[in-house]
């Protein structure tokens, strides 16, 4: 269902005059549609002289969240622009017309994700200019009620791909902003893969890597100021991924393009494509509290519909994975089915065959699918992506990087009745490789198979317009407590930092859940590692842990085991802190689970209100830290929205919540 009207309100058309150099200066302001954020666009010389240098009539714009005296900026102005081999739309621009105001209210369903009804509402403009030359630029501007939302547009027809040399766009924190933000990692066999910790830093710092910062980053503008997180949407093949230069001088953090040697050096670092043309959209989801970041689906808003008619295959669920406890299990059918009798025992809908499952001893994966079917259990089978992008050797390769034995494979998949894939090892932003990920994407939902990426690029809301995606990785996740020595100390941080920021953009696989140790033993309690369960969002939960592990669970959380979703009918963010701790409720049905983290070294008792709640009273089941870190403690008692339940978690804690209404 999608209305269109105009909308001429005063809260959409009226300029914020504030910082403005002169009376020559342009400037247009569209607000959400409840007036308390708002994006405003300059053509001007220099809104700054201290961060700026006078180009001519160069575009800025700013970000404001808050009402009236209230209103804060959440981004001092922040240059725009795009520099194009043959065209400079960076200076030197006119203005032409502008569109009117137009509201978009629009609702869609996601198979997973934070909620499954989504419905997505913004005032929607669009401004055109004319550089020195006469050729035309187009900025399309949304606001919604959690952030804002801009893309260029090069109008017109070609048949010569436009190039882009660079695009001007920054972001300028206020000079009091606290960020968390994640670098990125330098090219090489295994990177990048948005897989670096999220330290807490001041505006203006320097990457601690060359190649500059990712996204997302999340900001707070003031001690007591608004929310905001940075990041891109609506990324395909027409363009590539970008991200944020190592320096920010005068707190603006410019954005760049892929290195050269990423993916092995094969592709090129600029996109191009034939006119029309149109940027991916740069988003800044913004909010008032912390909440509304962390319950954002803007990013999948951004996103265009489902291109896949029939969705009823596609089903998201749990997933047995034997590779973290024994990296060469994916070569022993007996091993493999150990899992798939877990899975079927656990009542988790898959289980997953990971690399060189080519040389697999005592049977072979159509044994194992037909195995795996008699215990009515899904099967899901690791690919490399490779190709000429990467060097990594594990097996099999050379079948999802062209079109023509991709698509072969997916309907000998199909045949063996396998229903999802993990594809690995992308090592790559370029344009070329996002092309990669969207082939994959529409081959396998033509055969009905669902998709897995791993050390991939960042999730920037493909998974609506292609459902069939059910989880990317892009995290330093628990499979580093089998390489990674200092992963277990900064685990418990990093752990509470991903839903404010990486999680937020689309689903994560970290595959948790580990109560046993690998190569380097975790300091998190066991309660903490049963909780990441309902903390992260993930279309497939891969639970990463020996099987001796989850059947010798005590008898309740065995059973949370059992019956957690994967899939959220909504979310409630209820309280926390980036780096420190975490307390999220989500819900199926008319069932609730809520997850509680302590990220710090000192025991905590967090009290969770239950206003969520409706009003029958709720059978709860609580599952906490025990006496000892690998122990847990459970109670249940019955409870009303108008209470609160005491959660006593150990240092490195947590523990989760089972609500039942009670009929």
């Amino acid at each position: 269902m999608r209305s269109t009207f105009f909308y001429l309100g005063l809260a959409v058309l009226c300029g914020f005059m504030c910082g403005i150099a002169s009376a020559k200066d342009q400037t247009w302001t569209v607000a959400s549609p409840d007036g308390k954020v708002a994006v405003t666009l300059g053509l001007m010389d220099s809104p700054d002289a201290e961060a700026y240098k006078a180009d001519k009539a160069k575009l800025y714009y700013r970000v404001d969240c808050g009402e009236g005296k209230a209103r804060k900026e959440v981004l001092e102005w922040s240059p725009l622009g795009l520099v194009l081999a043959d065209q400079n739309f960076a200076d030197n621009l006119v203005f032409k017309s502008e569109s009117q105001a137009a509201v978009i209210d629009e609702k869609y369903t996601l198979l997973h994700g934070k909620r499954t009804d989504c419905r997505n509402v913004f005032v929607e403009k669009t401004y055109s200019f004319v550089n020195a030359e006469g050729a035309a630029l187009e900025l399309v501007l949304r606001a919604a009620n959690d952030g804002v939302a801009f893309r260029y547009r090069l109008p017109g027809k070609t048949d010569v791909p436009a190039v882009l040399n660079h695009e001007e766009t920054g972001f300028r924190m206020t000079e009091k902003t606290t960020a968390w933000m994640t670098a990125a990692m330098d090219p090489g066999q295994f990177a990048p893969g948005y897989e670096e910790y999220y330290p807490e830093v001041k505006p203006g710092t320097s990457s601690p890597k060359k190649e500059g910062w990712t996204f997302p980053a999340l900001l707070r503008a003031g001690e007591n100021g608004p929310w905001a997180l940075i990041t891109e949407a609506a990324v395909d093949e027409t363009f590539c991924g970008s991200r944020m230069e190592k320096e920010a001088p005068n707190r603006v953090y410019r954005l760049r393009l892929p290195a050269k040697a990423e993916g092995w050096g094969v592709g090129e670092v600029q996109p191009r494509h034939k006119l029309p043309w149109m940027t991916p959209w740069r988003v800044v989801i913004v909010g008032e509290s912390l909440g509304t970041v962390v319950e954002s689906t803007l990013v999948t808003d951004l996103n265009p519909p489902s291109r896949i008619q029939d969705t009823s295959w596609i089903k998201p669920g749990r997933v047995a994975w034997s590779w973290w406890s024994d990296h060469d299990s994916p070569t022993d059918f007996k091993k493999q089915k150990d899992f798939i009798d877990l899975a079927a025992e656990m009542t988790w809908e898959y289980a997953l065959v990971d690399a060189n499952w080519t040389f697999m001893n005592g049977g072979d994966v159509r044994q194992l699918a037909d195995y795996a079917k008699s215990k009515n259990v899904g099967l899901l089978l690791w690919y490399n992506s490779g190709g000429d992008h990467n060097v990594v050797p594990e097996r099999p390769r050379g079948a999802m990087n062209l079109p023509e034995p991709r698509i072969d494979e997916m309907k000998l998949l199909a045949r063996w009745g396998i229903k999802g894939i993990k594809v690995d090892f992308f090592q790559s932003d370029k344009q070329n490789i996002m092309g990669v990920y969207q082939g994959i994407l529409r081959d396998a939902a033509q055969q009905k198979i669902m998709v897995n990426f791993h050390g991939c690029t960042l999730p920037r809301g493909w998974d609506r317009t292609w459902p069939n995606l059910m989880t990317m990785e892009a995290v330093r996740g628990a499979e580093s407590y089998t390489f990674a020595p200092e992963y277990p100390a900064k685990a418990p941080q990093l752990n509470v930092t991903l839903p404010y920021t990486r999680n937020v953009v689309g689903p994560m696989d970290y595959t948790p859940c580990t109560f046993t140790d690998a190569a380097y033993p975790h300091i998190t309690t066991s309660g903490h590692e049963l909780a990441l369960t309902v903390a992260f969002e993930s279309g497939w939960l891969h639970l990463a842990d020996r099987s001796s592990a989850y059947r010798g669970l005590p008898e309740e959380p065995k059973n949370f085991l059992k019956t957690v979703p994967v899939v959220w009918d909504a979310t409630k963010f209820i309280k926390g802190t980036p780096g420190r701790d975490f307390v999220v409720a989500r819900r199926r049905g008319t069932e609730w689970r809520v997850a509680v983290l302590n990220g710090e070294k000192e025991a905590k008792t967090v009290s969770v209100p239950l206003s969520f709640l409706g009003p029958v009273e709720f059978e709860a089941t609580v599952i906490t830290d025990g006496e000892k870190p690998r122990e847990f403690a459970s109670r249940k008692l019955n409870v009303k929205s108008s209470d609160s339940i005491e959660m006593k978690t150990l240092p490195y804690g947590g523990g989760v919540i089972q609500l039942k209404a009670k009929m």
